[in-house]
């Protein structure tokens, strides 16, 4: 039945009349780093004194609070500063991927990952269970279940001596794990000061804990890694969220308040939530029609960040105002305006709340203030300090020991986060299930992954359902086989199988949720056995792979790696000789005016996916589901293709972005019979859509494979509300003709324009970005005017790195690439 915010607010006055002293109110919310919803919770604890807030994410990073708390006696937080990192070994830590909360780490590693600014190459050692996109970086990687991870940790502080008046190496050497970690404690030691060991989320406290010991015996803490306070406050969440399902099926709760997230889907499966909810009066705040919603007595509809005010705190504790883009368009609140009703606050607007909070921290200066901050988008002065910290590592040590035990045998699972859904939460996101995920190129689904080893032992193959019991409990998922995965680990991606959402993510994946306990939250022992049935799943790994269509030639030299004794020896010797050229066209003038070009590093590049996402946003790329792609019907302008070499077992990988190349002398030009497909004085390969009549011969004829054809009008009968997601700069394409990336063409006509409106001045250097660039968090993507000596780009083409893919065609791209360059330790080799 339809309702409205006020006859909502009518019920809680009453249902706030009878609580009391608040004994029967619960609020469960998603973990929020808002001051102004901070002082609300006071607020409400005032009033409701016998009340409790639990905040619970799917997703945390309290296990690092928590083994700071171990190791220095209070709860904080680590700030890695990566770029000033020798050394670094990550412990089951894909802080290049989803194991952080900001793209702040990618960007400082990748400026120690380019050998012409100087400096020396950091080194990257990695263990993990799942091939993540940190180990695909790493110059050395070992193989390790997540369970088995804490006694590696302790064997490296071992080998450190850690806990002894002088570090040294202790281990002589043996098994290829003793070895890795006899090297790994030798270049640590090489690199005082300036090296860095990180453990990851799914790491007990304990881990953490070794990791800041052995930090501070390298003399890194406030070199390479310091410490601050948490900007939210700390709670133990899993014992928090236990007692509200005892409290639940007890009586004890007669009013739930869900600010956010979607808790009936996500919550330990202990409980039946979905059974527990409904012992209550619930009135869930959520962003979509999901589970918890389904579950709730009332259903309020939350605004969207960009919809509301608010304000947040970064990882450093600076404050920042957040100002609506648009109204509501579906008359939404947000968490903080609830909040404030519970509260009994006769203010309940955003903005009113959020100002008032600020107005009382800065008192007279209030006004000034609060314009200033509107206007630089941060409120100065908001960092908190560094906390000056040092444990005692004999205590920390000996707790540590105590508490780690040995790992079971066996298979075990371990769980992560997805890059299609994160939790669940971007389950109804189109351009995020398309978007191939970095290592297994899976779209439209999950799997569980496992090692060629172990799908042998089991019998499995891709596609074959396998059944995964836990604990009493079981599910069903798909295997596909990853090279590189730790032996007898099963790595399963949160979020999938929503049963409640809206039509684009309802029903896509397998829910793993059912297996994730509270006492298994992130890994546990397992037992898993084929079923017999098998699912289609869909990877785009074999798509529009660079094999000559006809002879089958599989083409050398795509992507380039050097270690770096071998680019040194390069860059002594200046780049490699050109392929003789044999010209079957006549030669076009590009000495004059803006010729621009791209410069891809590989060595930078982590596979991350933003530019693909950004290129989609950019220019109205559409979706064409889970059948169309099993086809090659995908329509991304960019790819990124995931190479990997050596052993099946324990391979290296690259990644390479590749999108049309702006060939000089492109093949697909001369056979198109309309010349729908043309270049620019300015070196453009450009497409004239009302000219294309859909030969596809142009597809045919590119030896890159980048071109993409509308076989269906992806766009037909599109609602209103999603045409506001188009970009109103680029042309929204029809069925029957073909598309390609264009260096974001209507990028450079508008800051051409502009620069003419300015005094017909020449468009400077770093002026016009392009979407892949402007997302790149590594700044691995470079664009410019290759015809200017002074620009970027023409200064990285003519490092010794610099090299043309399928150069041997003469097609003279204008996108070269800059070779992956690996820094190795010569004990590993």
């Amino acid at each position: 039945m339809k309702s409205s915010w006020a006859e909502f607010e009518s019920w809680w006055r009453e249902q706030s009349a009878k609580l009391g002293d608040g004994a029967g109110l619960r609020i469960l919310s998603t973990r929020s780093s808002s001051p102004s919803l901070e002082a609300l919770k006071a607020e409400i604890a005032k009033k409701f004194p016998q009340s409790a807030w639990i905040e619970y994410e799917p997703v945390s990073f309290e296990r690092a609070i928590e083994g700071a708390r171990l190791a220095f006696g209070q709860p904080l937080v680590a700030h890695y500063r990566l770029e000033q990192a020798d050394v670094i070994v990550s412990l089951d830590c894909d802080f290049l991927g989803l194991d952080t909360l900001s793209a702040q780490p990618v960007k400082q590693f990748a400026a120690r990952r380019k050998p012409e600014d100087g400096r020396e190459l950091n080194r990257l050692y990695s263990v993990e269970a799942n091939f993540t996109i940190t180990g695909a970086m790493a110059d050395h990687r070992l193989r390790a279940r997540s369970s088995d991870i804490a006694a590696i940790a302790m064997a490296l502080a071992r080998e450190l001596n850690v806990s002894g008046a002088e570090l040294k190496v202790l281990g002589q050497g043996g098994d290829r794990q003793q070895k890795f970690l006899s090297a790994v404690a030798k270049d640590l030691l090489a690199h005082r000061g300036k090296s860095l060991v990180v453990a990851g989320p799914r790491q007990p406290a304990e881990v953490h804990a070794l990791a800041a010991l052995i930090n501070q015996a390298l003399g890194n803490t406030g070199q390479t890694v310091v410490y601050t306070r948490p900007p939210f406050a700390v709670s133990e969440t899993l014992a928090s969220v236990k007692k509200l399902a005892d409290d639940l099926n007890a009586g004890r709760v007669s009013t739930l308040v869900v600010l956010g997230g979607n808790p009936v889907f996500t919550l330990p499966a202990e409980a039946d939530w979905n059974a527990l909810f409904r012992k209550a009066a619930v009135a869930a705040l959520t962003f979509d029609e999901n589970e918890t919603w389904k579950a709730a007595t009332w259903q309020l509809p939350e605004a969207h960040p960009f919809e509301t005010w608010g304000d947040v705190r970064a990882l450093d504790g600076t404050a920042s105002i957040l100002q609506p883009q648009i109204q509501p368009l579906y008359g939404g609140r947000s968490a903080l305006e609830i909040a404030a009703l519970i509260a009994g606050r006769e203010q309940r607007r955003g903005h009113d709340i959020v100002r008032s909070y600020w107005a009382a921290q800065w008192g007279a200066q209030a006004e000034q203030k609060w314009k200033q901050a509107l206007y630089e988008g941060v409120i100065e002065n908001t960092r908190f300090p560094l906390v000056d910290v040092k444990a005692d590592a004999p205590r920390v040590l000996a707790a540590v020991q105590n508490a780690l035990k040995p790992a079971p045998a066996g298979i075990e699972t371990v769980f992560y986060a997805s890059w299609h859904t994160l939790d669940g939460r971007f389950a109804n996101n189109a351009w995020l299930h398309e978007t191939p995920d970095p290592m297994t190129k899976l779209v439209w689904d999950n799997a569980a992954l496992l090692s060629p080893a172990t799908a042998k032992k089991l019998g499995v193959k891709d596609g074959d359902v396998l059944e995964i019991a836990s604990g009493g409990k079981q599910i069903r998922c798909p295997a596909l086989v990853l090279p590189g995965h730790a032996d007898d680990s099963i790595s399963l991606q949160l979020g999938f199988g929503r049963s409640a959402c809206g039509r684009v993510g309802r029903g896509v994946g397998h829910r793993v949720e059912g297996l994730r306990t509270a006492a298994n939250f992130w890994f546990g022992p397992a037992e898993a056995r084929k079923t017999g049935a098998t699912y289609k799943l869909v990877t785009t790994q074999e798509h529009h792979t660079l094999i000559e269509p006809i002879t089958g030639l599989k083409r050398h030299n795509i992507v380039e790696e050097f270690s770096v004794e071998e680019y040194r020896h390069r860059a002594e010797h200046g780049k490699h000789e050109p392929h003789p050229a044999t010209d079957l066209f006549p030669e076009f003038d590009y000495s004059k005016g803006y010729q621009w070009g791209m410069a891809i590093d590989l060595s930078a590049c982590i596979g991350c996916n933003a530019c693909m996402v950004a290129c989609t946003a950019e220019n109205n790329i559409p979706v064409v589901g889970k059948e169309q792609v099993a086809k090659g019907r995908e329509m991304h302008w960019i790819r990124l293709d995931r190479y990997f070499s050596g052993d099946e077992e324990d391979p290296q990988a690259v990644v390479q972005p590749m999108a049309c190349v702006q060939c000089e002398k492109a093949p697909c030009e001369s056979v198109c019979p309309v010349a729908a497909t043309a270049h620019s004085p300015e070196g453009i390969n450009e497409m004239a859509y009302n000219r294309c009549v859909g030969t596809r011969y142009c597809l045919n004829n590119c030896p890159y494979k980048v071109r993409r054809f509308n076989f269906l009008n992806w766009n037909k009968d599109i609602p209103e509300i999603r045409k506001m997601v188009f970009n109103p700069d680029v042309t929204v394409r029809m069925r029957g003709v073909m598309e390609k990336c264009n260096y974001c063409v209507q990028r450079i006509e508008e800051k051409r324009s502009q620069a003419k409106a300015e005094g017909r001045r020449p468009i400077r250097d770093g002026e016009i970005v392009t979407a892949c660039q402007q997302a790149c968090p590594a700044d691995a993507i470079v664009f410019g005017n290759i015809n200017d000596p002074e620009s970027r780009v023409s200064k990285l083409k003519q490092q010794a790195r610099d090299y043309s893919v399928l150069e041997e065609l003469n097609t003279k791209p204008r996108t070269t690439y800059l070779a992956r360059v690996r820094n190795p330790n010569p004990e590993l080799v």
